[in-house]
């Protein structure tokens, strides 16, 4: 078992988010997520077992959490359908609906309860998406196909891994394997995706995995049009970046997205670790009242800074350790 797939356990539980969505008091608004960032630039080396117990060890990925529409008029618009540590989001349409993410192996059946809670039928889902081939996001989507009876659509990066069932690169550390999915379409960068009265434009952008994929559409409340972005990630968590490579052209490829993204400012920035978007605490401002509490023009810009500067440090920090290994 390789020291990297300790990485993902720490960087991954660096991620699980604050409860959201319930009566117990709001999380601490001095929390900064440069504290997760630094936590995931700074991990030590661990191994994890072939067996290892994603539920407790992050049990946030499976708490429950209230389904909820994010924004948008009337029925339409985006709903929260994800757990306290993981974001999954349904997208309603007049000619069937779409969901992106799937959760962790086994959820596939909470978001279809999700769906249903919001008054819809998840046998009206059409479309799938995922924003990247790791089972904490994927893990779920093999089932909800079967549930719903909806296509899957993702990019070619990411296509070997979803049907494969692996982390690419780790394909020996079964415990991150998730439950293989077939593609039925695969997406490419800059391509729309047309349901109905939806339109969302695919971006590739690559380094957390080889298909990365982030999604961004528009959405009306009241008179006003908002541009939401589905952020695929830019963390370097299990990935190694040299000795040798997760995959050929990582680094370039995190880099192409850094620098791709660098005038990127969504009016919402959703994540699939809702603590990257800070959705609990915004999900408090809303209950309490505000409408647009989801509208934050410079979370996404900021966020993409640390998380620019966290993959620098962790490139430094993985080539001093595989110099010290190689002249040993």
């Amino acid at each position: 078992m390789r020291w990297i797939a300790g990485i993902l356990a720490g960087a991954l539980a660096a991620c699980a988010p604050v409860t959201q969505d319930t009566e117990e008091a709001p999380a601490d608004p001095n929390r900064s997520n440069t504290d997760m960032l630094d936590t995931i630039a700074n991990l030590v080396d661990d191994e994890i077992p072939e067996q290892f117990d994603w539920r407790q060890s992050f049990p946030s990925w499976y708490a429950a959490v209230e389904p909820y529409q994010v924004i948008g008029t009337g029925k339409t618009g985006i709903y929260f359908v994800g757990t306290e540590g993981l974001g999954m989001y349904f997208i309603p349409t007049d000619a069937g609906h779409i969901v992106i993410d799937g959760g962790m192996p086994g959820e596939g059946q909470y978001v279809a309860d999700a769906i249903r809670k919001l008054g819809f039928d998840p046998k009206d889902v059409k479309i799938l998406l995922n924003s990247h081939a790791h089972l904490d996001h994927s893990g779920g989507l093999a089932e909800l196909k079967t549930l719903t009876g909806a296509k899957l659509v993702a990019s070619e990066g990411d296509r070997s891994a979803l049907e494969g069932g692996f982390y690419l690169g780790s394909e020996e550390d079964s415990a991150m394997n998730a439950p293989p999915v077939k593609v039925d379409r695969i997406i490419a960068d800059g391509e729309q995706l047309k349901l109905g009265n939806v339109t969302l434009t695919a971006h590739i952008t690559p380094g957390h995995s080889r298909g990365c994929t982030s999604w961004t559409m528009p959405v009306v409340q009241g008179a006003q049009t908002y541009q939401a972005l589905f952020f695929c990630s830019a963390t370097v968590a299990a990935n190694r970046l040299i000795g040798p490579p997760q995959y050929e052209g990582i680094v370039a490829d995190y880099r192409k997205t850094f620098a791709m993204t660098k005038d990127w400012k969504p009016d919402i920035f959703l994540a699939n670790h809702p603590d990257f978007a800070g959705l609990a605490e915004k999900r408090v401002r809303q209950k309490a009242g505000d409408p647009l509490a989801f509208v934050d023009r410079e979370g996404f810009p900021a966020m993409m800074a640390k998380l620019e500067q966290a993959f620098e440090a962790a490139l430094q920090k993985q080539t001093l350790k595989h110099n010290a290994i190689m002249s040993d």
